[in-house]
């Protein structure tokens, strides 16, 4: 019997924004057009091993990027990819973050489940 495929867990890796912004340049390059691991590391200005971190995170997060005839291609609709993406620490106060934890929407929840793990 076939495994159903469940959405990704949430992103455990925590990153700068320089990272965060760097990844989300790195989408839109994939999501542009198939581009080689030369081009890549040249429009982001990131060296070899420094993308190949980033590619991990990437697909760490449930991002699909792929490897083609020398070219990385990301294999889904770049919007729904570039919601994946890790993001960084707000540097919020426990007060603005009950703020933003109320609400009904899932990302709410989520803050709010947060803010119960603290404060119990």
């Amino acid at each position: 019997m076939a495994k159903k495929r469940t959405a990704p867990p949430a992103p455990a890796t925590t990153v700068t924004a320089e990272r965060a912004a760097r990844l989300y340049r790195l989408l839109h390059l994939f999501g542009r057009a198939p581009q080689t691991r030369a081009t890549l590391i040249r429009r982001v200005r990131l060296g070899i091993r420094g993308f190949y971190r980033d590619l991990e995170v990437l697909r760490d997060v449930g991002i699909a990027v792929d490897l083609v005839d020398g070219r990385y291609h990301l294999l889904e609709n770049l919007e729904e990819a570039i919601d994946r993406l890790p993001f960084p620490d707000a540097g919020l106060t426990l007060g603005e973050a009950r703020v933003l934890a109320k609400g009904r929407s899932p990302a709410h929840r989520k803050l709010k489940n947060l803010l119960d793990t603290i404060v119990n």
